[in-house]
């Protein structure tokens, strides 16, 4: 896969009839392409606007907790349940706090549950934790895998879309939740600026008719090992096998180096994802 962003580029509207009498079939949207990407042209000011920071935090159950008694696990539950939802409710609105909750049970053997938190402070990650930390349930929890991310502007797609699309995420609008880590090779960066673009258009016109799965591009440059996180939103688990498949043959993906490990998460509300940890 590669650095698709939130949703496919708009098409361009239709050239008036006087102006081309011959219809032609539309073809692949029109990207204009970043022809400074290191910035030493131009010397341009980094971006200092505010964006969301995204934390996929997964979590795997000791089976000793199983051990213990149905009432002392109830209580432990709730305890951990209060402290993770009061990590949105006790903040103030304007911080912009989101969670979301998702199960693996099931579907992988290395983690049981995850935690989506969106945040415009990273810093607010460290309380998150720090809550769950004081409650007696992560006594019996590892942390297998947590990334980190941050939203930014597409050079391949919001560019043509406007200067504001794409920096706020949507998440949890699926009931399926799709994440892996994800690394470019270094050559892919060697290659020109119209090289590159002229990939991506082929891979996101390749995406296009897969309209069933939302697509959530984050970059994690100097801030976690990989170089993204990206996480698919959809209600059809089949939909996204084909797109992965389908992407599989396109020039971009040679460029690939890593997109491991992937996660296929079950959306459900934490309560319920407790009840069925034991």
């Amino acid at each position: 896969m590669s650095e698709l962003d939130n949703q496919t580029p708009a098409q361009a509207a239709e050239t008036p009839p006087a102006a081309k009498p011959e219809s032609k079939p539309a073809g692949r949207p029109k990207m204009m392409v970043d022809l400074d990407p290191s910035g030493q042209v131009t010397q341009r000011e980094p971006d200092r606007a505010k964006r969301q920071f995204l934390n996929y935090a997964f979590y795997k159950l000791d089976p000793a907790f199983r051990r213990l008694p149905r009432a002392e696990q109830t209580e432990i539950k709730a305890e951990f349940l209060a402290a993770a939802e009061g990590w949105v409710t006790d903040a103030p609105v304007v911080n912009g706090l989101i969670q979301r909750t998702y199960s693996l049970m099931g579907v992988r053997s290395d983690v049981d549950l995850m935690l989506w938190r969106i945040a415009f402070d990273v810093r607010e990650f460290a309380d998150a934790q720090a809550r769950l930390n004081r409650t007696r349930l992560m006594g019996y929890l590892t942390q297998p895998y947590n990334y980190v991310s941050m939203q930014k502007r597409s050079q391949y797609v919001n560019r043509v879309e406007g200067s504001g699309h794409g920096l706020e995420v949507l998440p949890g609008q699926g009931q399926f939740l799709f994440i892996y880590p994800f690394i470019k090779t270094r050559p892919w960066y060697k290659l020109t600026p119209h090289s590159r673009q002229g990939m991506m258009d082929e891979h996101i016109y390749a995406s296009a008719p897969f309209k069933g799965v939302r697509i959530n591009t984050s970059y994690s440059y100097g801030i976690d090992d990989q170089e993204f996180v990206v996480s698919f939103d959809s209600d059809t688990p089949q939909e996204f096998v084909d797109l992965v498949h389908r992407l599989r043959y396109t020039e971009a993906s040679s460029y690939t180096l890593r997109d491991v490990p992937m996660f296929t998460c079950i959306k459900k509300e934490l309560a319920e994802i407790l009840e069925e940890l034991s």
